[in-house]
């Protein structure tokens, strides 16, 4: 499914990055109006400023399509070809979240799918690990900052009934 045989590699890089940041792109589109919906809610005292998050989840993204293109570089495999549809599973649940928590105001909803995101980046980072440690170790920085999300999301929910 994702052989690599007769790609070069700096074309996988430039395919692995943009299906990465095609992900980040849609969950933008339903982000839109973020700022002054998040500027609006209840926060706790620990949530990062509005401005962070659009820097933070750049950086996140340029190190999920290296990790992605570090797997696929490894020899045509099963192995390789799971934990690459493992990593496409996690990107739809990664745009996911901005639709419901953003676009459709959907709190409970979106604490679900950050749950499932945060366990399949965890399952991710290992089948990356195993194929290559480079590429997993990658995928920590994304792994930590999903577990904060985890947490925010769940504060921000339960502090705006009304909103979400």
């Amino acid at each position: 499914m994702f052989r690599n045989s007769t790609r070069s590699p700096l074309i996988g890089l430039v395919l692995w990055l943009a299906v990465t940041f095609v992900a980040a792109a849609a969950g933008a589109i339903a982000s839109m109006d973020a700022p002054a919906f998040y500027a609006q809610l209840d926060k706790p005292g620990w949530a990062p400023p509005a401005w962070l998050f659009g820097p933070v989840w750049t950086v996140l993204y340029l190190l999920m399509g290296v990790a992605a293109w570090l797997v696929w570089r490894e020899r045509p495999s099963q192995r390789a070809d799971g934990a690459l549809g493992l990593y496409l599973l996690q990107l739809g649940l990664n745009a996911l979240w901005s639709w419901l928590f953003f676009g459709w105001r959907q709190g409970a909803l979106a604490m679900v799918d950050v749950v499932l995101l945060l366990a399949l980046v965890a399952i991710t980072a290992a089948a990356f690990w195993r194929i290559r440690p480079l590429a997993g170790g990658l995928l920590l920085p994304y792994l930590a900052w999903v577990g904060f999300a985890s947490v925010l999301t769940w504060a921000v929910w339960q502090r705006n009934p009304g909103l979400l």
